[in-house]
């Protein structure tokens, strides 16, 4: 290939012009060039401009790829907004009775997906390093499922955490809710 474009290069010179040429759409002048490779010489070429389309290809993958984890990485944050929000707003609208109940399943899911989010890990990379499935893992971070203790062990170094680093945190929040509660609830 270098042959080739050197030859064309040569040829330009001569004639005057200075004008790029993409390897991948042959001039005549390149036409006429490759008449006076040999075949494995034109052999050479053709991969080469094969080799050139699939990483342009390669290329424009990446970036797709790169745009949807964005997009889902974004949607995920605006998930956890919104469970927050909304988790706030039961907590502040519940009843007297409800409102003293602590679900521990609840804060150690709003734990771990703020652990998750903070670290820009998707759903799927948490749950293939754990090595349990999305949904579960979902279900957990929402609040829906209890985990055992291998499981938290697991998600917890899939996040690069230990897990009583994990559980700390989650002491701390539930502490946190705690106070909150005390400072609400009428003295008896």
């Amino acid at each position: 290939m270098e042959f080739a474009q050197s030859r064309i290069a040569m040829n330009r010179q001569q004639a005057g012009t200075n004008s790029q040429v993409s390897p991948l759409a042959p001039s005549a002048e390149q036409k006429a060039i490759a008449r006076e490779l040999t075949p494995a010489q034109q052999r050479a070429v053709a991969f080469a401009q094969q080799q050139i389309m699939r990483a342009r290809e390669a290329q424009k993958a990446q970036a797709v790829r790169k745009a949807e984890l964005l997009r889902l990485q974004q949607d995920e944050d605006k998930d956890f907004e919104a469970t927050l929000t909304a988790g706030a707003a039961n907590r502040r609208g519940a009843h007297p009775e409800q409102a003293s109940t602590i679900s521990f399943r609840r804060v150690l899911g709003e734990v771990l997906r703020s652990l998750r989010t903070k670290d820009k890990k998707t759903l799927r990379e948490v749950s293939e390093r754990a090595g349990v499935s999305l949904g579960y893992l979902s279900e957990v971070e929402r609040g829906q499922k209890e985990a055992s203790s291998e499981l938290l062990g697991s998600i917890a170094s899939a996040l690069g955490m230990r897990l009583s680093d994990t559980l700390r945190l989650v002491a701390d929040e539930i502490e946190k809710l705690e106070d909150a509660q005390s400072r609400l609830q009428p003295a008896a």
